[in-house]
């Protein structure tokens, strides 16, 4: 089992942050990189969203980072930690300018880049960035033919409805190979369906490990999916959140195991359903020295047996 954390700070999401964040510097946030990495987290996340709509705020908070620059602030601070946009909307960025982004921080990380990418969901933000909404997921996928085609060909050309080029060089090229691993985000079938045809990975939305095995026949199942040449990854929030899908509406308390052993058990449970990579949280802590203390405690009681989960 890998361990992922979901950076605090970078986002005020209200069904987990704690009010500390509120008023986090950057050097808490790096911090709290550096632990991470130093005890052996394999993922920090990285959420975005562009803007947050005003009505959509008292829901969803109203902060979050642009992805790309986050992640190299992080990766700066760090040695050895994968930095995983958890996720990046992709039909807002232009698909030749994050390939080269994305390989650019793979190249200066020392291939450390993964991208975690949906068709994303907020109407609004769309309609502000000049994005069709009802297109997102014929955009996603042509970028994402695109992007992998400027990554690994040496003489990249591409022709789409949404992107066209030839006759260019592009690099650096990524330092993982074939590419940086992409992670498809979502509970739709669409979403499943492009998990399993091109990514190598798959982010669910909440998805509780009694349903995991069914999407994950169904992933299966996909034409593309023995295409997939390397590990092909399931990576699942340790907490249950409690939120209405799209909307974001909490409908009742998140929910995750407290102690030792309850995660533990929790964390067999979903090693059995075929995740792969867990992202693990403290309880809402104080203040960021509680929630350092809280890496000392899961590295020493929790990570060393479940490493075989």
């Amino acid at each position: 089992m890998k361990f992922g954390l979901g950076v605090p700070a970078l986002m005020l999401y209200p069904p987990v942050m704690s009010n500390w964040e509120r008023d986090a510097k950057p050097q808490d946030i790096s911090r709290i990189a550096k632990k991470a990495d130093a005890v052996g987290f394999d993922y920090l996340t990285v959420p975005e969203h562009i803007v947050m709509p005003d009505e959509m705020v008292e829901i969803m908070g109203p902060r979050y980072p642009e992805g790309l620059a986050a992640a190299a602030f992080l990766a700066g601070a760090t040695e050895r930690v994968t930095l995983l946009n958890y996720v990046l909307v992709l039909p807002y960025r232009n698909p030749v300018v994050l390939a080269k982004q994305i390989a650019t921080l793979d190249f200066l990380s020392n291939g450390r880049m993964t991208l975690g990418t949906a068709s994303g969901h907020l109407e609004r933000e769309f309609e502000i960035l000049g994005v069709p909404y009802h297109e997102r997921g014929a955009i996603c996928d042509e970028y994402l033919a695109a992007i992998i085609e400027l990554w690994t060909s040496e003489h990249p050309s591409f022709r789409g409805k949404y992107v066209q080029f030839d006759k260019i060089h592009f690099e650096p090229k990524p330092i993982s190979k074939p590419h940086p691993p992409i992670f498809i985000g979502g509970n739709s079938k669409p979403a499943m369906r492009r998990a399993a045809n091109v990514g190598d990975g798959w982010l669910p939305w909440l998805v509780t490990s009694d349903k995991l095995p069914d999407a994950l026949t169904y992933i299966k199942e996909q034409p593309g999916y023995g295409d997939v040449n390397r590990p092909f990854e399931v990576v699942m929030p340790l907490a249950l959140l409690n939120v209405e899908d799209y909307s974001h509406r909490e409908l009742g308390k998140t929910r995750a195991p407290r102690g030792k052993e309850a995660t533990l058990e929790q964390l067999g449970l979903f090693g059995e359903a075929g995740v792969t990579a867990t992202l693990v949280g403290p309880p809402k802590t104080p203040d960021a020295e509680k929630y350092l203390e809280w890496f000392d405690w899961f590295a020493e009681e929790v990570m060393p047996q479940a490493g075989g989960l």
